[in-house]
């Protein structure tokens, strides 16, 4: 049984201290404050400015091709029988991942507000990573991405991307040698030279206010799909039963959900990387693993996190870059606290499902991440009436996983 919920007050969060309930904050070191005190400053700023919101209004329908789309499914649809899927389209941003949304914003933010001059980033997947590097070239701008060298391997397209983009690419051999650790060597960076230099995280993790932040400059995925699924012309016509987005560290599906948090008979569900099983011990789920998904601190906020019983940080699996860590976004925990979003998993076995059955039925060779979203739908579509809807964040494309498609199913 769900929680009552009518009382909450979504769009309050985070609170001022950067605080979503007990999740979130600032856990850095005192040389960061200053900077991050700066860069809330400097946001909160910009939202009441009117030229820039102008500015990256328009460099969101010149530059990344916004609005994206809606895609009605009708071959999945009818294949899986069930309920009616359409898919939002954030794989034809420009870059090919909604990434961009928070880049540019974040960007944009530093050239007219902050006295930067350097954008330090991380990368799991290389989207972000891209991202970051297509607007350093746009602005002008120095840009180091850090990456593991184990993803490096894995998405060797997105690393030449980045260095086409001028972009100095440094590999992390430490630890597990992927998105944990590009992001310590990250933070790393950025208190080193903190003066001249903006960490662009990428997603809706870290210290207040970048969880708050991120999700804000992706907050446009569901507002424009609210508007598109109401369309009686390129949509249904009506609002959907079922938001579905996968949940690395959060910011495409809390991109979705934040427009339609109030709409409490709309169910949101974030589906994690389950790797190889629970059971198994590899994979990144943190809400569905109930001896190492606890709540503790990593990399700046306070959320679940995996770890072992003496809480070190648990090593992670997923055949998916991008979904591969540790912790997850402090908001996320928070709609879970509540009752307001549910959170589940898809295996590597179940998401090359998704990602073959996409391929097949609809002429979409989506990324590995949202392969987990359609993953998941494949199970819960034909449990659903055939005038119900299932909206699906499809994140990004496939391009960059093909060399892990290859070697998963062969030629």
């Amino acid at each position: 049984m769900m929680p009552d919920t009518r009382r909450i007050n979504y769009y309050a969060m985070p609170d001022e201290d950067g605080r979503f309930g007990p999740f979130g904050g600032k856990f850095v070191p005192e040389t960061l404050m200053p900077a991050l005190d700066e860069l809330e400053e400097a946001y909160l700023s910009a939202l009441n400015d009117k030229d820039f919101m102008a500015e990256l209004a328009y460099l969101q329908r010149t530059y990344v091709g916004r609005p994206t789309p809606i895609t009605y499914a009708r071959r999945l649809s009818e294949r899986l029988g069930g309920a009616q899927i359409y898919l939002k389209r954030e794989d034809l941003a420009h870059t090919g991942a909604h990434k961009i949304n928070n880049a540019l914003g974040q960007a944009l933010l530093m050239k007219r507000k902050m006295g930067k001059t350097r954008i330090v980033a991380e990368t799991g997947a290389g989207q972000h990573g891209v991202a970051t590097a297509t607007v350093a070239a746009l602005m002008g701008i120095e840009c180091v991405v850090y990456m593991g060298v184990v993803d490096m391997a894995r998405q060797q397209p997105n690393v030449f991307r980045m260095k086409l983009l001028g972009t100095e690419v440094r590999g992390v051999e430490s630890g597990s040698q992927t998105l944990k650790d590009a992001i310590n060597e990250a933070i790393r960076d950025w208190v080193t030279n903190v003066r001249t230099t903006h960490y662009l995280l990428g997603s809706v993790l870290g210290p207040h206010p970048y969880p708050a932040m991120a999700r804000d400059f992706q907050s446009i995925i569901g507002s424009e799909a609210m508007a598109q699924m109401r369309d009686s012309q390129d949509g249904p016509g009506r609002l959907p039963d079922v938001l579905v987005a996968c949940v690395g560290g959060g910011s495409n599906a809390i991109g979705l959900f934040h427009a339609f948090l109030e709409h409490e008979e709309i169910r949101l569900i974030g589906v994690e990387a389950g790797g190889r099983g629970i059971k198994s011990g590899e994979h990144a789920s943190r809400f569905c693993d109930p001896e190492m998904g606890r709540i503790g601190v990593l990399q700046g906020t306070m959320s679940y996190v995996l770890q072992n019983a003496d809480g070190q940080i648990a090593l992670t699996h997923s055949i998916s870059a991008g979904l591969d860590y540790a912790s997850v976004g402090p908001e996320h925990a928070w709609l879970r606290e509540v009752g307001r979003a549910e959170y589940t998993y898809c295996t590597d076995d179940q998401a090359m499902a998704g990602f073959q059955l996409l391929c097949e039925t609809e002429g979409i060779i989506p990324a590995l991440e949202s392969s987990h979203a359609i993953g998941y739908v494949m199970e819960l579509a034909p449990q659903m009436d055939k005038d119900q809807i299932i909206l699906v964040n499809l994140s990004g494309r496939g391009d960059k996983d093909l060399n892990t498609i290859i070697a998963e199913l062969g030629e």
